[in-house]
């Protein structure tokens, strides 16, 4: 649901540009875009009405922009969540443990490496899912 400090955006209004150069964005003629006068972006309204888009860019996501009437704010519905897939990963990570603790017991030393082991592994996939979840 969208924050009722939202306007719609005016096809035919000047806007400062969300991308903070200090430029302007002017409306493209016979389209629902917007263009920077200054980075030479461009920004395509969204069907709704209340956000736009970075048409194109070198973010590998679509970043979006809601106007509040004073300045652009960041949509923050449009991004991924990573947390249930690594809730899920997590999960599956303590499963693999517990089955590995249980199934053949080994004795001293062997299953405390055995232990340490896992653990690191169950690290090194959190903090790979952790940093493809960056931005």
């Amino acid at each position: 649901m969208r924050s009722p400090k939202t306007h719609k955006i005016d096809l035919n209004a000047d806007y400062p540009c969300p991308c903070r150069r200090r430029g302007r964005l002017k409306p493209i003629a016979l389209t629902d875009a917007f263009g920077c006068d200054r980075c030479q972006q461009i920004f395509v309204v969204r069907d709704d009405g209340y956000a736009i888009e970075q048409l194109s860019t070198h973010y590998p996501y679509k970043r979006a922009w809601r106007w509040t009437g004073h300045q652009w704010r960041l949509d923050r519905a449009t991004s991924n969540s990573y947390l249930p897939v690594l809730l899920v990963v997590l999960f599956g990570v303590m499963v693999f443990i517990l089955l590995l603790a249980t199934l053949h017991p080994p004795t001293g030393t062997s299953m405390v490496v055995r232990l340490i082991a896992a653990l690191l592994i169950s690290l090194l996939l959190v903090f790979m899912f952790w940093l493809a979840s960056r931005r």
